[in-house]
């Protein structure tokens, strides 16, 4: 029997599907290995914020309050973590596989003397876990020898917890020495965007390389994802020529997304782009390249101009509209 310790973590005092898909993940864990499930939400004055998780079911949330926690830090949050699992008898401890569990998990994990599995897709009844290698052309099986574990999940392979129950709310305070306290937060600049969040969208319209500019992604696939209500993203081809920023990059080095609608527009489908969407419900490519792999993913292809094709793909949109 193992105890699962989730860590939800939250950005301005708000929790992002991240958050969410962690705490059903941990309870699928828990219950594959017949122990509890927890839920830690680190901060000061976060007592509102575990009241609204408690509502997505879990056996108790953790309030853990510091003054060190009410802007994210690695060291701090990775010790308070770890004292956390330690003192209430957590075996297994969860994240999300976003940017901040990325970063805080393995940091939790040496402190805690565990293995550790990273991007998980999916934990089996015998405690064995799976998770994607060679650019997710192949699933590994693997198994944590040690006492405790740390995992991290993918987002896109795990259902967000359901608002099915109420958990107790229990306040504690947080375990840091001044060692983990020497690191220090400066400021976090938030990127603003009225379109959905790239990991949250239903929907997904990408660029490649064969915009040739970041002129291009602007005046012609912006109007496009707007029209479409859309996020946009972009192959690492076109971030590593400049055209983008790198928070819009998905594929194996970047974001993975799972939309329901991804559209590909100039983009060949090099392998570390389809690690990041091929999991998308319905995959739409756009390429002059009749024999571009992306068309092997795709459910649909068009072989065209994207220069032309795209802006008529616009109005068509706003004609439906």
């Amino acid at each position: 029997m193992s105890n699962v310790l989730v860590f939800a973590e939250h950005i301005n005092k708000a929790f992002s599907k991240n958050a969410l898909v962690a705490v059903g993940a941990g309870r699928e864990i828990a219950g594959k290995s017949g122990g509890e499930c927890y839920v830690a939400v680190l901060g000061s004055g976060i007592e509102g914020l575990a009241n609204e998780i408690a509502e997505h079911g879990a056996k108790t949330v953790f309030a853990v309050e510091h003054a060190a926690l009410e802007n994210y830090t690695a060291d701090a949050h990775a010790q308070a973590i770890a004292n956390l699992a330690e003192e209430k008898g957590c075996d297994i401890v969860v994240s999300a596989a976003s940017s901040i569990g990325k970063d805080v998990m393995p940091r939790v994990a040496i402190r805690l003397g565990a293995a550790m599995a990273s991007d998980i897709t999916g934990y089996n009844d015998d405690g064995t876990i799976e998770r994607p290698t060679y650019a997710g052309n192949a699933v590994a099986t693997v198994s944590l020898e040690t006492a405790k574990k740390v995992i991290t999940v993918r987002a896109t392979a795990f259902e967000p917890a359901a608002k099915d129950g109420t958990a107790a709310v229990e306040k504690t305070d947080a375990k840091i020495d001044e060692g983990a306290l020497k690191m220090k937060f400066v400021a976090f600049n938030e990127t603003k965007s009225d379109r959905p969040p790239l990991t949250e969208a239903s929907v997904v319209v990408s660029g490649g390389r064969g915009l040739k500019s970041g002129e291009n992604f602007t005046e012609v696939l912006e109007p496009l994802v707007d029209a479409m209500g859309a996020a946009m993203g972009a192959s690492r081809a076109a971030v590593d020529a400049g055209f983008v920023p790198n928070d819009l990059q998905i594929g194996q080095t970047g974001k993975v997304v799972a939309p329901e609608l991804y559209i590909a527009v100039g983009i060949s489908g090099a392998i570390q782009h389809l690690a990041g969407m091929k999991d998308s419900k319905v995959i739409v490519a756009i390429n002059k390249d009749e024999e571009a792999p992306i068309f092997q993913v795709s459910d649909y292809g068009l072989v065209a101009d994207l220069f032309k094709a795209v802006p008529e793909m616009k109005e068509a949109v706003e004609k439906l509209k």
